[in-house]
């Protein structure tokens, strides 16, 4: 107990220094900046209205019985620009040409384009264009058109069995993911990631090859998690044949149209969750304090690999075990769960989007700037490829109370928004799925969602030794 208090001590002391430290001259951290400026809003006051707002539209959607229509329409119908498989080829392409860069290029991660087209352009960027546009990865995943020519070269028409697994092997690689790029020592090493990348894709290509291109939409974990993310934006391709329908709905429309997830995709989504959500958990003051360690005084991530991999996995199976209690919760006598969980896992992926976009938005708006900059001079040899200026990255939006509200509020918008359309969404799907229409049906649900949207402000806002 004398240590705790010490640690709550430490803590209140950064709390009330920080905003002090701002104002003093020096060089300055963006993210300690971003979150020093941040422990001086009323973060409280948007927690609660968050809940409430959650809270409110569950009611009312109980209440009145009126729910949005979820409509779609198409826009237009044109022809495919290109094939897929060129266009796969294309990503091919580009995939070992960072890979080059990783191997060749410089060793500094804020300038090598490798670890900036990995951990930003794709996995922020990418997602977010794919939150409104829809399944972008589907033309420019790098498997299909090696696996196509591969198949029709060695005349292997078969599999050997894959297709059994469901998504787990997209679980397995979901996870392996997020623990290189939470726990590893090292995942922004340009030479690490390279190999990481160029051991991964021919690992998917030699499955990919054996059990047919199909595979890849429920085994490889980039194509189930933008297919799955992609469902609730507001624009998406149709495909049939060689026409291309370009659709417009109410976010969330395609997630109606969905089967029930299997128990393999629950799994993923769960962790999909869950991996996100302890992203941002690991780096709190409060997390570190758990562990025993100064969070001024941060030792490195060697220290903390054990700790952090037990973490994300017992994270992991708590967030699975709320959300399947909750839905068990609210189970109506009689009915089977296994046909609630399915259909009711759908309403979670708004959430995980939401959160993926805000928790990242920083990453965005600052190493977005380098990966620009990057592409200026790829392999650091001076060139100018854009025509960008030397040293015009800046972070000065983030020390300064009006840049980070902006910020704040934008996170706050997106995590408020998503929790809503999930719950609105959770309303839709549960009568078709069997669950009752009354509040102990809906009660443990919206509980959860209220919830799971103030933890995941208090992760936005929380400070971070990390």
């Amino acid at each position: 107990m004398p240590a705790q208090r010490g640690w709550r001590d430490r803590i209140a002391l950064a709390r009330l220094i920080w905003p002090a430290l701002l104002t003093a001259p020096g060089a300055a951290d963006a993210h300690a900046s971003e979150r020093a400026v941040m422990l001086t809003l009323p973060t409280g006051w948007y927690l609660a209205g968050a809940a409430v707002a959650v809270a409110l539209t569950a009611l009312l959607a109980l209440l009145s019985g009126r729910l949005p229509a979820f409509a779609a329409r198409p826009l237009f119908e044109r022809r495919a620009l290109l094939p897929r498989a060129v266009t796969s080829w294309a990503g091919a392409a580009i995939l070992w040409a960072l890979v080059a860069v990783g191997v060749f290029g410089t060793r500094d991660p804020l300038e090598n384009l490798l670890p900036l087209a990995v951990w930003t352009a794709l996995w922020v960027g990418f997602t977010l264009a794919s939150i409104i546009l829809g399944n972008l990865w589907r033309d420019v995943e790098p498997w299909t058109g090696p696996v196509r020519t591969l198949r029709r070269l060695t005349g292997w028409r078969g599999s050997v069995g894959l297709s059994r697994l469901g998504h787990l092997p997209a679980v397995a690689g979901l996870l392996a993911f997020a623990w290189f790029e939470i726990v590893s020592l090292a995942p922004s090493d340009p030479l690490v990631l390279a190999r990481a990348v160029a051991v991964y894709y021919l690992l998917i290509l030699a499955l990919a090859v054996a059990e047919g291109e199909d595979w890849l939409a429920r085994g490889e974990f980039l194509t189930v998690y933008f297919a799955m993310i992609a469902r609730i934006a507001p624009f998406w391709a149709e495909y049939a044949g060689t026409r291309v329908t370009v659709m417009a709905g109410w976010p969330g429309a395609q997630l109606l149209r969905m089967g029930a997830l299997p128990p393999s995709a629950i799994a993923f989504v769960t962790l999909l969750l869950a991996s996100v959500s302890f992203d941002g958990l690991h780096e709190t003051f409060w997390w570190l304090a758990r562990l025993g360690l100064n969070p001024l005084e941060f030792p490195g991530r060697s220290a903390v690999v054990g700790a952090n991999s037990a973490g994300l996995v017992a994270f992991w199976g708590l967030t699975a075990a709320l959300i399947l209690g909750a839905v068990r919760a609210g189970l109506p006598r009689g009915a089977r769960f296994g046909a609630l969980a399915g259909p009711m896992m759908l309403s979670f992926l708004p959430i995980a989007a939401g959160y993926h976009v805000a928790h990242y938005l920083v990453a965005l708006l600052t190493d977005g700037q380098y990966a620009l900059a990057a592409l200026n001079d790829p392999f650091g040899t001076g060139a100018a490829l854009l025509g960008l200026p030397e040293h015009w990255v800046s972070f000065g939006f983030l020390n300064t109370r009006g840049g980070v509200l902006a910020i704040w509020t934008a996170q706050f918008a997106v995590i408020t928004a998503a929790h809503v359309l999930a719950v609105l969404i959770g309303f839709r799907l549960a009568p078709a799925a069997g669950a009752g229409r009354g509040l102990r049906a809906h009660l443990p649900m919206t509980l959860l969602m209220v919830a799971y949207t103030v933890f995941g402000l208090w992760l936005l806002s929380a400070p971070t030794g990390a």
